[in-house]
């Protein structure tokens, strides 16, 4: 790692402020996230709140694919207790996307690597730190890259749909 971390904002399908519902789908080579993104929705007022489940009809539904993947912790912190992470003071915010540049986790799981005896440093060389904060939780992920596209459906049937495909 050359340099301190920095943040990156990146674009993704913006997710839903109130109930992004996401869902994660890993297996070793490919991990799947869908999530309620944010859209237009002509039933609402302002005034009339709706619950919504992983099983919601028409819904705008992000899937963000990265296939393959090295590695993605999922949970905590949440809109709350984000100001708690190590990246919030570089810009690490709710309901926001990002990639870290100069990555820790990716240079600790470079120098983890080292035992192997066929390491190279150049292995990690195009991995890229990626995050998606959501609501109620956050994504981070190591990937060299990564595709996105918006279904209209549930957050369950659209990821299962995602989960039968292969890129």
């Amino acid at each position: 790692m050359s340099g301190a971390e920095t943040l990156l904002p990146i674009e993704v399908p913006p997710s839903s402020p109130g109930a992004p519902l996401p869902h994660v789908f890993a297996d070793e080579s490919r991990l799947l996230v869908a999530y309620i993104a944010n859209g237009p929705d002509p039933s609402f007022n302002g005034t009339n709140p709706r619950s919504v489940s992983p099983a919601t009809v028409n819904q705008p539904v992000a899937v963000l694919t990265a296939d393959p993947y090295l590695a993605f912790q999922f949970g905590p912190p949440n809109d709350e207790t984000i100001s708690g992470h190590r990246l919030y003071a570089l810009g690490l915010r709710p309901c926001e996307a990002f990639e870290v540049r100069n990555s820790a986790w990716i240079a600790s799981l470079e120098k983890t690597n080292r035992v192997h005896p066929s390491h190279t440093p150049e292995l990690f060389s195009n991995y890229r730190h990626f995050i998606l904060t959501f609501h109620d939780s956050m994504l981070e992920f190591i990937a060299e890259s990564f595709s996105t596209s918006v279904h209209n459906g549930t957050v369950l049937t659209v990821l299962m749909e995602g989960v039968g495909r292969r890129a």
